[in-house]
């Protein structure tokens, strides 16, 4: 209860500092596609030992068929300009600082363009001096590094790499047709080495015999903990990973979490991450999370020779989101929580074995934490987050509601025509209180009458749309600015409104998350803001997917609709994307168990009932949600429907769109398909 008035407490704090962040400007400037490819992200952030320098990466993007651009920098905690470190789109990321704070360490890639490391674009570990100076390749491996680790007295580090192994039945043949693709037989397995900084020779320390997700190094030097899977194909991290501690001394393995201990878990299929040791060594964080449950977080406790889990509990309303580690010597285990579209930092005082204290705010109030990070005693913390008024930026953080911004990496946000942005809430599916968030244009009031509306839903569906400021190619700030009204509902299944919430959308996809958005958007109309005869829906991946749902449940609601890499069939998902255990979860047990929920699941059998202009979009290469799905859509809409459709293939793209000139288009196309079927223009 305390920490529930707490939470309260800062989130009201939060709206006057959100209301008073941003320096006095003049906002004419109206928000145009291009200008979310002028936004700088941050990320990496990594504070020095005695918490007086911060470094972090900046990304930015580059133009046409070109990505994103990042390199490495660093700022005073207190004072000083920012400094730029790396140029050329070194990719740092992995930033470690030296024991005594005068070098850091960093994964990056040399783009030189010659055919040795560390200048032909591997991966390799840099180092360089806070100043700027100093810049040298510390690893020169052919292929390049995986992941390192620097040791407690900073006179080694520690890497990965990969090993080829082939299974010993049909190798001859794997080997003679080497360029084919396999189902399985072919792996890349990893190897720890340990590299000298003094004499700069190095050797392995951990066989390549498994693969290694993820390393971390005890403070005493002695110990590794380790996620691990027999094989690399994505689908292993489903339920068949573990945690282990590697005793480097002894050179053995001790399982911390065996098949058994997954028995009595919400579902079998679940992702470990985020290891994490206490100063003292004794103690493993970690997490396990799955689609559709809550995120868990254990610790693994030495007791001897054994190594006894703790389940770490959460407050009430609060959805776990990574960024596991302790603070400081004491036993204080601090996360990212998520709660009611904000995303503070949370640290759980006293986890000990069988036994925890409470858990307080340490970084709270309207705001969207990405990453935080504490000095060696733990008494300086620094965060990045966002506000419904500025984009991301450094913080220094004197107290849970006391920040002092370190960075301005966006001064162009301040000339911005903003939206007005508000956490809303409306009676769902079940009678239960859903929310969302409300993007109004800048200068709108609620009597000036209805405006046409974008109903945008976010993926997952484990996710939520958070309340921030966000430019985003799905629709949020952009549509807005071109005067629309924009409802992103956290329907069902979203993170920060408690784990009932969440997990209610388990075996009913495609119906209560399909109900919330409907009163959702019934909902606005009421309230006079949406105009019932031009409302649009969007979304991509899960968003496309319920996009899918919504024209064939809804087809008098919606006037025009743009599809993102969304699913249409539940069976064909299971059987083809690179994580099926989302889609078991959801459905409460594999197709031929339940054939009936797959089925409910699935838009495809209730396509007949669309009559929305729909505007498709798909990565060629999506691993996720496969082309296959959109194209089906298409046929169905194009060929034997009449539906006014366009089917837009991005050649080459993943999940998300990676390139400029893809998202540029995405934005392009969606903004003239609404303009056409909501305003009625048409070029």
């Amino acid at each position: 209860m305390r920490t529930t008035k707490r939470l309260l407490a800062v989130i009201l704090w939060g709206m006057i500092f959100s209301a008073n962040s941003a320096l006095a400007a003049e906002r004419t400037h109206t928000i145009v596609p291009e200008d979310y490819f002028g936004l700088t992200g941050l990320g990496n952030l990594a504070v020095s030992p005695d918490g007086q320098l911060v470094a972090y990466t900046e990304n930015r993007w580059a133009d046409g068929d070109g990505g994103r651009l990042q390199d490495l920098w660093l700022v005073g905690r207190d004072k000083g300009q920012p400094l730029r470190l790396t140029f050329d789109n070194f990719g740092a990321s992995g930033i470690a600082w030296a024991p005594d704070g005068q070098t850091l360490f960093f994964r990056g890639r040399d783009r030189a363009g010659r055919d040795t490391p560390p200048h032909d674009g591997s991966a390799q570990v840099w180092r360089i001096n806070p100043d700027g100076s100093g810049l040298q390749a510390v690893t020169r491996v052919p292929d390049g590094i995986g992941s390192f680790v620097m040791a407690p007295d900073g006179a080694s580090l520690y890497y990965t790499v990969t090993v080829e192994e082939i299974d010993s039945q049909w190798k001859d043949l794997r080997q003679q047709y080497s360029d084919l693709e396999y189902g399985h037989g072919v792996r890349e397995l990893t190897a720890i080495r340990q590299l000298d900084l003094v004499t700069w020779r190095d050797h392995e320390v951990v066989a390549a015999t498994q693969v290694i997700w993820e390393m971390a190094l005890a403070p005493d030097g002695n110990k590794f903990g380790l996620i691990t899977t027999t094989d690399n194909e994505l689908i292993f991290m489903e339920g068949w990973s573990r945690v282990e501690i590697f005793d480097l001394t002894t050179g053995t393995s001790t399982p911390v979490t065996d098949p058994a201990w997954r028995t009595d878990h919400p579902s079998p299929y679940g992702w470990l991450e985020d290891l994490a040791w206490s100063s003292d060594s004794q103690a493993l964080a970690f997490s396990i999370s799955y689609d559709g449950y809550a995120s868990r977080i254990w610790t693994a406790q030495q007791d001897g020779d054994t190594w006894p889990l703790q389940l770490v509990e959460r407050p009430d309303m609060v959805t776990y989101g990574g960024g596991l580690q302790w603070r400081g010597t004491n036993r204080t285990l601090c996360y990212r929580g998520e709660t009611m579209g904000r995303v503070h930092v949370y640290g759980t005082e006293k986890v000990k074995a069988g036994s925890q204290g409470k858990t307080n705010i340490l970084a709270g109030g309207d705001i969207v934490v990405g990453a935080y990070d504490f000095s060696t005693k733990g008494d300086k913390l620094t965060a990045i987050f966002e506000t419904t008024t500025d984009g991301n930026d450094i913080y220094a953080v004197a107290k849970s509601d006391k920040f002092t911004r370190r960075t301005r990496v966006n001064p162009q946000i301040d000339t911005w025509q903003l939206p007005q942005i508000e956490h809303v809430s409306w009676t769902g599916a079940d009678g239960d209180l859903c929310h969302g968030i409300l993007e109004l244009p800048a200068g709108y009031k609620k009597g000036d009458g209805p405006l046409p509306t974008i109903i945008e839903l976010h993926g997952g569906p484990t996710s939520s749309t958070k309340y921030r400021l966000r430019l985003w190619i799905y629709g949020r700030a952009l549509m807005p600015a071109n005067g629309y009204a924009l409802l992103s509902p956290n329907y069902h299944g979203s993170t920060g409104y408690g784990d009932e919430f969440l997990e209610k959308l388990i075996g009913r996809e495609n119906e209560i998350d399909v109900t919330d958005i409907s009163l959702g958007t019934k909902w606005l109309i009421e309230q006079g803001i949406a105009d019932a005869d031009r409302i649009g829906v969007m979304g991509w991946s899960n968003g496309g997917y319920l996009t899918n749902c919504m024209i064939t449940a809804e087809p008098d609601m919606f006037a025009a609709a743009s599809s993102g890499a969304g699913v249409l069939d539940m069976v064909i998902q299971w059987g083809v994307e690179d994580t099926p255990g989302h889609v078991v979860n959801f459905a409460t047990g594999l197709p031929w168990h339940q054939p009936e929920h797959y089925r409910a699941a699935s838009p495809l059998y209730d396509l007949d009932k669309v009559r929305t202009p729909t505007l498709i979009h798909v990565g060629g290469n999506d691993p996720r949600v496969p082309p296959a799905h959109s194209r089906a859509l298409y046929r169905a809409l194009k060929h034997y429907l009449h539906v006014p459709t366009e089917l837009v293939v991005y050649p080459g793209e993943p999940h998300g769109l990676t390139t400029h000139e893809n998202r540029l288009a995405k934005m392009e196309w969606d903004l003239a398909w609404f303009r056409k079927y909501l305003l009625g223009e048409d070029k």
